[in-house]
């Protein structure tokens, strides 16, 4: 028996193993179905289309009509242009009233023989950033008239994966011996929360449900019942659901997306504006470390514990210390931006208050004014003024406009000015760019951050890149001073020249020429104008 027993239990191993094998692999849990997520080319969503008069019927096209070119003219083209605008009378202060505008085309810093492999190149990059921040919540849809369908025509949301009740469905139809609905999605599938009596469903956990009944009011208290369940991960997106009826079809979108994350901030007080609490004070400095002194025994004569953040990029650093002061060092020339990047990376209160490393600080400089506006508005930057040892004060506010240029790329348009006064708030309007003196909330400036690429001479571009992105004000009666910057040219050190050198590039400079090349591919602009 022993000779039979080793072979046996072989001979049953080698059974047994395959079969616990297969077993196995069966009751494996499937993975999620896989989602085509690749970039596809549906073209420019008819929500961005630039002229209205495209969609003119061909149904009336009977019908004769008289263009009025003047109110033609406010609509948008495909075909913008940047031109300079030379001061008709050539007369002292006529700068201020009738501003010369001068234009630049960005094509201009490119060879011949590179232009059209770099135009290519960004075309692709263009069209790939239109596939992944489009969605079909930002196409076009045109109810058709007198239709029976009740639907949501906004506000219906779900979180990804979830489920929820669509609000607002309904038939009102004339009599007829069945009533019919059918809704179809693409993104997720239908159920009913509910049965109700004398009506048919069919399709209950599919993208496609129809729904019938001989009496209307039963359908339309079964509609209230519908149930969608997101079954496509996006953390983001939007489905396009088809509603319709005999005759007639409706569409609404079901925006498919998380609900932002809260960021709050403790501020430890519950009366008044703890500014030491609410605010960090950031600078980048350069070489001048008499202005970054002077700058920092004015904050404190004023506000003795607010916290002070110093991105430094000298050659040879000197040690900044104090209390509440973090000194940061970094390679040298690293640049003016990716200075920016680092001081505001590390502030953690609700606001910062963006400096420049010879400001001085003074009764004027009212930094709770700022907080008030930025407490009781919608804003999320707001500026202040700048005045100088002549007496003169700049809130250099901007307003900052983007005309669609097809595809040779759009034109920017920059012009001194603001929007509108603010309510509530005398001496303070809506702008879109402000002077180098701003208090943020810090989440939206870290949003919209600080191009590192751009090391020598910017500003402007931040608030370009924080178009249609950030709220922006300007009020010219919280003031900071600005050290004089009259100085002999023989009494210039080495240093003061080197940051010269830096700080004021000529304009044939490399970094200008850089800036141009950065406007025309990563912005996607052809020109500009400034007044």
């Amino acid at each position: 028996m022993r000779l039979y027993r080793k072979p046996l239990c072989i001979l049953l191993l080698v059974v047994t193993i395959p079969v616990v094998f297969l077993v196995l692999l069966t009751w494996t849990p499937k993975p999620y179905n896989a989602v085509d997520i690749r970039y596809r080319a549906r073209g420019k969503p008819e929500s961005q289309v630039e002229n209205g008069l495209r969609f003119l019927s061909q149904k009336y096209a009977h019908v004769p009509y008289t263009i009025k070119e003047d109110v033609v003219r406010l609509l948008t083209s495909n075909s913008c242009q940047c031109q300079n605008v030379d001061n008709p009378i050539n007369l002292p202060f006529i700068q201020k009233y009738l501003p010369h505008v001068w234009a630049h085309s960005f094509e201009n810093v490119y060879n011949v023989s590179e232009l059209e492999g770099v135009k290519r190149r960004r075309s692709q990059e263009y069209q790939s950033f239109i596939e992944r921040t489009q969605s079909p919540a930002d196409l076009l849809v045109v109810a058709k008239a007198n239709s029976p369908l009740e639907y949501p025509t906004q506000g219906v949301e779900v979180r990804p994966l979830q489920s929820i009740v669509v609000p607002g469905l309904s038939l009102q139809a004339s009599s007829r011996d069945e009533y019919r609905v059918n809704l179809t999605a693409t993104l997720g599938t239908f159920n009913v929360a509910a049965e109700v009596h004398g009506v048919k469903v069919q399709g209950e956990g599919e993208m496609h449900l129809s729904l019938s009944s001989p009496r209307l009011e039963n359908l339309n208290r079964q509609l209230e019942f519908i149930v969608y369940t997101n079954t496509r991960f996006h953390p983001n997106t939007a489905d396009t659901v088809l509603l319709d009826t005999d005759g007639h079809q409706a569409s609404f979108t079901i925006k498919v997306r998380y609900s932002v994350t809260p960021r709050l901030y403790n501020s430890g007080s519950e009366e008044g504006y703890n500014v030491s609490a609410l605010v960090t004070i950031a600078t980048k400095t350069f070489l001048r470390y008499d202005k970054l002194r002077d700058l920092i025994e004015s904050i404190r004569k004023f506000y003795p514990t607010v916290s002070i953040i110093i991105a430094d990029d000298s050659d040879k650093p000197e040690k900044i210390q104090g209390p509440f002061i973090e000194h940061y060092i970094m390679p040298f020339g690293k640049g003016w931006f990716a200075g920016r990047n680092l001081a505001i990376s590390q502030v953690t209160t609700k606001y910062v208050l963006w400096v420049d490393d010879d400001f001085i600080f003074t009764a004027n400089t009212k930094v709770e004014k700022l907080v008030d506006v930025l407490e009781k508005t919608s804003l999320d930057l707001v500026g202040g003024a700048v005045r100088e040892v002549t007496g003169y004060t700049a809130t250099f506010r901007q307003k900052i406009s983007v005309e669609s240029g097809g595809e040779e790329g759009d034109c920017i348009h920059i012009r001194k000015g603001y929007h509108h006064d603010i309510q509530g708030f005398p001496n303070c309007v809506i702008t879109d760019g402000v002077i180098n003196f701003f208090l943020a909330r810090t989440d939206k400036v870290q949003q919209v951050g600080f191009d590192p690429s751009l090391a020598r001479a910017a500003h402007l571009e931040f608030f370009m890149d924080g178009l249609g992105k950030l709220h922006v004000g300007s009020c010219s009666d919280v003031i900071v001073g600005h050290a004089s910057k009259i100085k002999l040219p023989w009494t210039k050190t080495e240093s003061e020249k080197t940051y010269a050198k830096f700080r004021y590039p000529s304009s044939s400079d490399n970094d200008v020429k850089a800036k141009h090349t950065f406007f025309y591919f990563k912005n996607r602009l052809k020109c500009m104008t400034m007044d």
